[in-house]
């Protein structure tokens, strides 16, 4: 018993360090809820989802000024790519003249605004926004932007905002089984919130289903450092695998499943997982197992790589591009998800079933010139994606929301006219652009 014990605190530290400590603790929270409480202890459901009553958050005094922002989003830890996407865009819009403010609308981790901030700088993207721990002093602002389901709910109650955005990266309903957190974040998508969202799937399925107002911007990729480097033993044959066994989107199970009949076709190939530690596996083939790896080694890594199989259920992730601009080729899933960025010009799309994910690895490791061929086409693709460009398709959504107006009415904080707030908003965007 102590040592099963043992084995759960373990596996909890471990998805508190890549996760974040509130998705942590909603983990445990749903083991508890579904079985047997500690001695003592009481699963509070009420204080759990407080938040979704949305009760009024008053801004401070002062002017909603032209191109600021105020970024609502949930604490984070180091690696998070939906995090990295966010303080990225914000970087970008930082140099094209608008000023924004973070706000940790759930602090877990980070209590300290100042220590939150350096992180961010250090380890993400080093913007100037000024970070806010909690919603208690939160300044007017032109836009206020919801970054994911749990955070549209303090955007709704948000009094200080011109406008009210939600940067949609994935659809968060599925991250759930049918049930309560299912239908509060599916909820989230009839707030007449403007979506600004990654990719034209989301941004279609969005408007579509729920009626939203939607922008699509694309997917970047950081040509500085994802780029194809010397590959120093090209005869041994290499298959990269995303595992993420937490984050069910990824299909660990399915991808290992694939690479399992792979093993046994080709047992000379040789298999790399990354993304998280999966020695606690049974794996009946050779494989490396790298767990989580710095951002900054996934360049060498990935060029020495023929083939990496990454599922995405949901919305793709940004691994794809990144393989491609390194060299490696791309086997995925097919499906509106995938196919609205990837197609069978640039990646091996196959029926998500673990024969067909298998047959189409098989058949790229087994065609040299096909593999060549797919990999200078993937590499040219990626090399045309730049976040400079993403960037400004997200200010052609704000630009949008601003001609539009009643599409979007939201409560307006001036003390000023217009064009004291254009002043306003100039003066700053000019400090936030130095």
């Amino acid at each position: 018993m102590l040592e099963k014990n043992k084995n759960r605190l373990l596996r909890v530290i471990a998805l508190a360090r890549q996760e974040g400590a509130w998705r942590a603790l909603v983990a445990v929270w749903r083991r508890l809820r579904h079985g047997r409480p500690m001695r003592g202890a009481a699963i509070d459901v009420f204080q759990h989802f407080d938040f979704v009553w949305s009760k009024p958050i008053a801004a401070l005094p002062g002017v909603a000024a032209k191109n600021t922002l105020a970024w609502f989003i949930p604490d984070f830890n180091i690696g998070s790519g939906g995090h990295m996407n966010i303080f990225r865009m914000i970087w970008y819009l930082e140099r094209m003249g608008f000023e924004s403010t973070i706000y940790i609308v759930t602090p877990t981790q980070h209590h300290n605004a100042a220590e939150a901030r350096r992180i961010i700088r250090r380890h993400f993207s080093p913007v100037e926004a000024q970070v806010r721990v909690g919603l208690k002093r939160v300044a007017p602002c032109e836009f206020a932007v919801a970054t994911g389901w749990d955070t549209a709910y303090a955007v709704r109650a948000f009094e200080g905002a011109r406008h009210k955005i939600y940067y949609v990266q994935d659809f968060e309903p599925w991250f759930f089984p049918m049930g309560s957190e299912y239908v509060l974040a599916e909820n989230t998508y009839r707030f007449g919130f403007f979506g600004i969202t990654a990719g034209h799937w989301l941004a279609e399925k969005l408007a579509r289903a729920y009626g939203m107002q939607t922008h699509a911007v694309g997917f970047g990729v950081d040509q500085e450092r994802f780029k194809r480097l010397p590959r120093r033993e090209p005869h041994i044959r290499r298959v990269f695998f995303y595992a993420r066994p937490p984050t069910p989107r990824r299909a660990f199970e399915l991808g290992l499943l694939a690479l399992g009949e792979v093993a046994k076709r080709l047992p000379q190939t040789h298999f790399i997982f990354a993304g998280w530690d999966t020695t606690a596996y049974h794996i009946a083939f050779s494989h490396h197992s790298a767990g989580t790896i710095s951002v900054d080694e996934l360049p060498d890594l990935f060029s020495q790589c023929d083939v990496a199989l990454v599922l995405s259920l949901t919305n793709i992730s940004l691994l794809p591009l990144e393989l491609m601009a390194c060299g490696c080729c791309v086997v995925s899933n097919r499906g509106d998800n995938v196919q609205w960025l990837l197609d069978a010009d640039v990646a091996a799309l196959a029926d998500a079933t673990p024969e067909a994910l298998a047959d189409a690895i098989t058949a790229l490791l087994t065609d040299a010139p096909r593999r060549a061929q797919l990999s200078a086409r993937g590499e040219a693709f990626a090399r045309a994606r730049h976040w400079g460009s993403a960037a400004q398709a997200f200010v052609d959504g704000l630009e949008r929301v601003r001609a539009a107006p009643g599409a979007n009415a939201q409560a307006h904080v001036s003390t000023q006219d217009d064009a004291g707030d254009d002043a306003a908003g100039q003066q700053r965007a000019a400090s936030a652009a130095i």
